[in-house]
């Protein structure tokens, strides 16, 4: 069976229900290698259960959430908000109709209630997060977005997920004027977008992107977006335009000034049925710089069918 590098790392071991802390170990990108989480909060699911919170969930530093083996929903009200926390994996779990929630008490870190405001109704939100990997997660019809990664959020990544039947799929960036998302940096790999999706796939402020070997299944506004001067690398992804309406891939919000600012490459990307994508005129996008730790081999476009074909829930 050819596999990705994540699901190479630990879907061969035919005994990882015994070695479960080994997924520390296989991810790649800017979250770099999760092992501070060995040791510390796994929780894992006996049997297929179908949760609804009846407040959103704080995920807690140095907390693993692993679905492997059973079938785990997370529906039809609150859903998970990761709030200034390190070190956090969320795997193998369906997200879905999530719903907005009026401000009130929460249970926090360590066991103590704090006051939080409204909540839009995202299926995961970060706020000023750090070491994040959200992996093999299938996210679909929530009310606002299904991926937030806002305030401060960095070091994130997103891979072998299915996002579908959103509107609005992934911001990475608070607002445009939440000046230190200039430091966030998100590694968005091996994913499937669609189908019936709109934008926001990721649609970036501020910060940078390298967005690589995901598969896109059509889009209604725009795939990839952003605004404040954002830096993509798009690389080696698989671009299929919808059948009609909008075929190019890209949407930038501001005028002709503000354009110059923008750095969107794209590089080895692979385009079907018209698709098109409008890259920054002069000037390079910063490579990812990854460590060691961090570094992953991004594969011909032509390889992206078989990396993402068991994106979402395994």
């Amino acid at each position: 069976m050819k596999m990705n590098v994540i699901d190479r790392c630990w879907r061969r071991d035919p005994q990882w229900r015994s070695h479960r802390a080994q997924l520390a170990n296989c991810s790649i990108g800017y979250a770099g290698k999760m092992m501070n989480n060995i040791g510390k909060v796994w929780i894992t699911f006996k049997r297929d259960m179908k949760i609804t919170l009846a407040k959103p969930l704080l995920i807690s530093s140095f907390t693993a959430i692993d679905g492997r083996g059973a079938n785990v929903h997370i529906a039809h009200n609150a859903c998970f908000m990761i709030f200034k926390a390190t070190n956090v994996i969320i795997h193998n779990v369906r997200i879905h109709d999530c719903k907005a929630q009026a401000p009130g008490l929460v249970m926090g870190a360590n066991g103590k209630v704090i006051s939080l405001g409204q909540v839009d109704g995202d299926a995961i939100r970060l706020v000023t997060a750090s070491k994040i990997w959200i992996d093999h997660n299938t996210l679909q019809d929530c009310e606002d977005g299904l991926l937030d990664v806002t305030r401060g959020s960095t070091d994130v990544t997103v891979s072998n997920n299915w996002f579908r039947n959103q509107d609005k799929v992934m911001l990475l960036g608070h607002d445009d004027g939440y000046i230190r998302d200039q430091n966030m940096k998100v590694t968005v790999v091996y994913n499937h977008f669609g189908p019936n999706c709109n934008q926001r796939m990721p649609r970036i402020r501020h910060g940078y992107a390298h967005v690589a070997n995901n598969l896109y299944q059509g889009w209604m506004q725009y795939a990839i977006g952003g605004s404040m001067g954002p830096s993509l690398k798009s690389q080696s992804n698989l671009f299929i335009a919808p059948e009609s309406g909008n075929k190019e891939v890209t949407w930038r919000k501001g005028n002709s000034e503000n354009g110059n600012m923008w750095e969107f490459h794209s590089i080895g990307d692979a385009f079907e049925n018209g698709a098109s994508f409008t890259v920054t005129k002069g000037g390079r996008v910063p490579k990812p710089n990854y460590s060691e730790e961090q570094y992953f081999k991004v594969l011909d476009a032509k390889s992206v069918r078989f990396l993402t074909r068991s994106s979402g829930v395994l």
